[in-house]
């Protein structure tokens, strides 16, 4: 006898479970309910429309009910809302959203994927009013789009600096509008750590946009919005972009178990506390394989591999669950930003003994067109030089360095399977010692206390205390902008000058990017220093970590210009 299968929810989770479970049997009959109009559609190209990037509307939507039937023989029921899961009866009750009737439908398994809505805080005035969008569906972005271009909006604010609000900001920006982003936070995008988000920070107020962090939204009017500290900025559209919420009421009206991170609790395979019912996607709780934790993790790819899991699992098909790191890259404007595993503050909150490698190579060789910094960031485990995470900002190819960290991170890898990973060369695609090579080499150092570093976020304190700080870079770089209490001696002076440098005191040293420092500190150890310190990120690294509290705090800047070069 078939099954009869129903599945609540399309898109990523929902679509890829229905087709992975026909192509496992070909006389299941399966049932797709999908609330909206839509069953599948590119969620995270949604951004794009609004700049013209993706120029038609109906490209994002990937597949209609009649594909489904033709190609898969699955039937999907657009504009159908699941209202109520009967368990003892194996039924769901269905609502017709367009001509009101309910039916109940029975399943023999049921798969939901109601994924996740943008959160709204009632606590805001005015959060309601009809110029007060969310980004979720196809048909969220359409609205956003056309209340635009007919009210001939030009001041926009977009409130929450994560990938939706920082994609939505960029892409309204290209399309001309005046932006302001509004962030409680102290920073956007909270998977990278605070000293490597600056450089995101420059990118935005390089691009225009009024960024405006550690403030909230007191209230929204017709054309303007009240932050918490008082200040009215302009803004005849506004875009909540704040997070998103489980949708998780069908499963708690059924009574399923919810997780304690509000998502739907689900075992390894991806199955409720009801043994008949799976649950994947936005919606669920998921297991972090670096914390050891529960968490939630609103991602694509994630809910792909969910939705395959289960469907194997309901066909007895073994299922291996490695739980997630949460892998994620966005673009911003010339920029492009990476991230895998565990961030500082991630590592601190679960305990974790850790240190961190930052380096700025070049992401290919340098006399190749279009030869970048990459700022890299590298986390590992005190004492055993396990993998943790890393980040990665810059104009080149940041996605295929997370890439390898990402799967060193899974496969339990270390500093040392790291540095000795053979990967691709030529001098158009990266170097003969690519950054991931050169941050694993770096990483041992620190880890077997070759060497000792001090990080960007210090600098300031050093310098407002006077601390010794030599600068290693040629005077012509050094008169260019440097930090004002370092001494200039040069990598190539440094041997003729050694009576220069105190032995009675710590002795900070960098560069441009801390490789001719770490050169110049090993020279000096084997002379007998055992004070000296390499501050990682060197001047690149400072002058991108001050530059944008600098700009919106007009405090004293530490150095006499910046370099971003």
């Amino acid at each position: 006898m078939s099954k009869r299968i129903l599945v609540v929810g399309g898109v990523a989770g929902g679509a890829s479970a229905a087709t992975r479970l026909r192509r496992l049997d070909e006389s299941a009959e399966i049932i797709i309910f999908e609330k909206g109009p839509h069953v599948s559609f590119s969620n995270c190209s949604l951004p794009f429309y609004l700049s013209g990037i993706v120029e038609d509307m109906e490209s994002l939507v990937l597949m209609d009910p009649e594909t489904f039937k033709a190609q898969y023989n699955i039937e999907v029921r657009v504009n159908n809302e699941v209202i109520k899961i009967s368990r003892s009866k194996k039924t769901i009750l269905v609502k017709d959203l367009t001509t009101g009737r309910e039916y109940e439908e029975h399943y023999d398994k049921l798969v939901l994927s109601p994924g996740a809505s943008p959160i709204r805080p009632n606590s805001i005035e005015g959060i309601y009013n009809q110029n007060v969008f969310t980004v979720r569906d196809v048909v969220d972005i359409d609205n956003l789009k056309t209340y635009i271009k007919e009210k001939s909006i030009k001041d926009v604010a977009v409130i929450g600096g994560g990938f939706i609000g920082l994609e939505v900001a960029e892409n309204l920006r290209l399309a001309g509008m005046n932006i302001s982003l509004i962030e409680a936070l102290d920073q956007v995008m909270a998977p990278f750590d605070y000293d490597m988000v600056q450089i995101l920070h420059k990118e935005i107020m390089d691009h225009g946009i009024d960024l405006i962090l550690s403030d909230g939204v007191k209230k929204i009017g017709k054309d303007y919005i009240e932050l918490q500290s008082g200040r009215i900025v302009k803004a005849e559209a506004v875009i909540m972009a704040i997070g998103v919420r489980p949708e998780t009421k069908l499963a708690e009206e059924a009574g399923l178990e919810i997780g304690e991170t509000g998502g739907i609790k689900v075992d390894r395979n991806y199955r409720t506390s009801d043994k008949d019912i799976y649950a994947v996607g936005d919606a669920i709780e998921v297991y972090n394989r670096l914390t050891k934790r529960p968490t939630r993790l609103a991602l694509a790819g994630s809910a792909q591999r969910q939705a395959r899991s289960a469907a194997d699992h309901i066909y007895n098909i073994p299922v291996r669950n490695n739980g997630v790191i949460g892998s994620s890259v966005i673009k911003l404007f010339d920029l492009n930003a990476a991230c895998t595993g565990l961030n500082e503050k991630q590592a601190k909150f679960a305990g974790i003994s850790y240190d961190f490698v930052y380096i700025i190579p070049q992401d290919k060789v340098g006399l190749m067109p279009n030869s970048n910094p990459m700022h890299f960031k590298l986390l590992f485990e005190v004492p055993t030089g396990k993998i943790l995470g890393a980040q990665a900002i810059g104009r080149g190819h940041v996605d295929k360095r997370i890439d390898v960290i990402a799967t060193l991170v899974m496969m339990n890898g270390t500093l040392e399977d790291l540095k000795e990973l053979e990967l691709c060369y030529a001098p158009m695609f990266g170097t003969a010692r690519d950054v991931v090579n050169h941050a694993a080499m770096v990483g041992l150092n620190i880890l077997n206390g070759v060497f000792n570093q001090v990080p960007v976020t210090k600098v300031r304190d050093l310098v407002e205390n006077n601390a010794h700080i030599i600068d290693v870079r040629e005077k012509h770089e050094y008169e260019a902008g440097h930090l004002i209490n370092a001494v200039n001696i040069p990598l190539s002076q440094l041997r003729q000058r050694v009576d220069e440098i105190p032995t009675d005191r710590s002795v900070y040293l960098h560069c441009r990017s801390s490789q001719r420092s770490y050169n110049a500190i090993m020279a000096l150890q084997h002379m007998g220093f055992d004070n000296l310190y390499n501050i990682s990120g060197s001047f690149l690294g400072i002058s991108y970590y001050e530059y944008f509290n600098d700009q919106v705090t007009g405090r004293n800047k530490i150095l006499t210009e910046y370099n971003f070069k």
